[in-house]
């Protein structure tokens, strides 16, 4: 469960609560009246004392459930407790042939409680501990007591089930939102490169062409670079959460890296199942290594790609055998504006909680990267 999920969840989890919290006070004054009104305890003493923990128990669960954090198993089983011991010393405190016990409808402020904390399980849990004691104690069960006891055991899956319910719709509109905000962004960001990148990329191609040489080679890679990112564009407006698998196989994805010329790639013997998004991040990460090595150390220079599958986390090597990095080039780039390792692969790497490693020198550049396995899943 995302993070945004479990909000959705609290929230309709406090609201309910806020809502037992009323209920519980009408049902404590509907017990108190009918206690004053009957006055029918044989045991006056603990008829009322049964009354005043009542009262005190109210109070006392009300500020505890307003705070999600106090909602432990300790407080639920209290709750559920203090409601059973009550119908267990109506007998006692009425005598055997009692009619309406001393807490009433007010076990059902314990029995909602369940039923929101645990849905429908919860619910019933409690609903049959609480339908079962009331018709234990009883020595007459008639047709009235029976009607009782079974709204209590359906009440409280159904209201148990409901909750979850909401919660569930609430956590489908929040990921609704989100998707919605997502695709306002994209397209924000395509007007953005459109106005700017495809345009410049489109003259630098007909220029390119108009000067010849060299020029015309570089009008030439611009224009595949517009290309592709048109399909970019368009694929990404086209995106929705129903189109994105749930997991990739990121040995198959970089397997697709292998007709390159010079290269080698290494994978392990089975799948390597990541989140679709991870996967796709990953191989734009191995992608923009494998595009340095054409671009500093030549088209089809030997590379070589590396995946471990090393449990807990992922691990990737690309290594060249080229003259290495110079000194102090990485930050001489990221002064001068051009942010290619330090946001296509470095920055890619930290937002999936990653780590990338340079190693570089004579014998070449090697990457490392390392990413947890349950990147993508938080």
């Amino acid at each position: 469960m995302t993070g945004t999920s479990v909000r959705a969840v609290v929230a309709v989890e406090n609201r309910m609560f806020r809502a037992l919290a009323v209920l519980r006070v009408v049902v404590l004054v509907n017990a108190v009246v009918l206690a004053a009104y009957r006055n029918n305890f044989e045991h006056p003493v603990a008829g009322w004392l049964c009354v005043a923990v009542m009262v005190v128990w109210t109070v006392h669960a009300t500020v505890t459930y307003a705070k999600p954090i106090r909602r432990t198993v300790r407080l639920m089983v209290a709750d559920l407790g203090i409601a059973v011991g009550l119908l267990v010393a109506t007998p006692f405190v009425k005598g055997e042939w009692f009619n309406a016990t001393i807490p009433g409808f007010w076990i059902m402020g314990a029995l909602l409680a369940w039923a929101i904390r645990y849905g429908w399980r919860g619910g019933l849990i409690a609903s049959v501990i609480l339908g079962g004691t009331d018709r234990l104690i009883r020595a007459d069960f008639d047709q009235g007591n029976y009607g009782y006891v079974f709204l209590i055991v359906l009440g409280g899956p159904i209201v148990g089930y409901l909750v979850e319910s909401l919660q569930q719709m609430a956590a489908e509109r929040d990921l609704a939102e989100r998707e919605a905000a997502a695709a306002t962004e994209r397209a924000r960001l395509a007007r953005v490169v459109h106005d700017g990148v495809l345009q410049v990329l489109a003259l630098v191609q007909r220029r390119g062409a108009e000067l010849g040489g060299e020029a015309a080679e570089l009008g030439r890679l611009a224009g595949e670079q517009e290309r592709a990112l048109r399909t970019l564009i368009r694929a990404q407006d086209r995106v929705t959460a129903a189109d994105r698998p749930d997991t990739e196989d990121l040995a198959t994805a970089l397997g697709s890296f292998a007709p390159r010329p010079g290269l080698e790639v290494v994978l392990p013997g089975g799948p390597v199942e990541l989140p679709a998004s991870v996967v796709a991040e990953l191989v734009a990460v191995v992608g923009a290594c494998l595009d340095n090595v054409t671009r500093h150390v030549g088209d089809g220079a030997p590379a070589w790609v590396l995946l471990e599958d090393l449990g807990d986390r992922i691990a990737i090597s690309v290594r060249d055998e080229g003259d290495g990095i110079p000194e102090g080039r990485l930050d001489a780039a990221r002064t001068e504006g051009r942010l290619g390792v330090s946001e296509s692969i470095e920055g890619r790497l930290r937002d999936l909680g990653g780590t990338a490693t340079l190693s570089t020198g004579p014998f070449g550049t090697e990457w490392e990267f390392v990413v947890p396995r349950r990147a993508g899943l938080e």
